[in-house]
């Protein structure tokens, strides 16, 4: 990072925290899977890109040489929060809204996942 005219404690305070919420979301995808989990890996991976994506613009203006393009800084400084909310709406899609096949037997999937084979019967009269 130094390199590129960025101190590591800038690079580390910025990309940090994301690079944390993909390994702890990660462990946790695989831990207990939801429904989407596609979505889920996608939010994590578009959170961390969007972070990472000041440091690989300024990547990209130090191996081109095209550091002089305010224009194109503008939309890079726009674009970072445009993913940044795209990260958390496929994330909130992924784990709060129920996928096609909600439509299946509730009790049959509970029984699953707690380890029965069959789903427990109510007792109606």
């Amino acid at each position: 990072m130094e390199t590129f005219g960025v101190p590591w404690f800038i690079a580390v305070r910025h990309l940090g925290p994301p690079l944390f919420l993909l390994a702890v979301g990660g462990a946790l995808l695989l831990w207990r899977r939801p429904r989407r989990t596609a979505l889920a890996w996608a939010a994590l991976t578009v959170n961390f890109l969007a972070a990472s994506l000041p440091f690989l613009w300024i990547g990209v203006q130090v191996i081109t040489g095209r550091g002089d393009l305010t224009v194109i800084g503008l939309v890079m400084t726009l674009l970072q929060p445009t993913l940044t909310l795209v990260a958390w709406l496929l994330l909130l899609w992924a784990l709060v809204f129920p996928s096609r096949d909600s439509g299946r037997n509730h009790d049959l999937d509970m029984a699953e996942r707690f380890g029965q084979t069959q789903p427990a019967q109510e007792n109606v009269g």
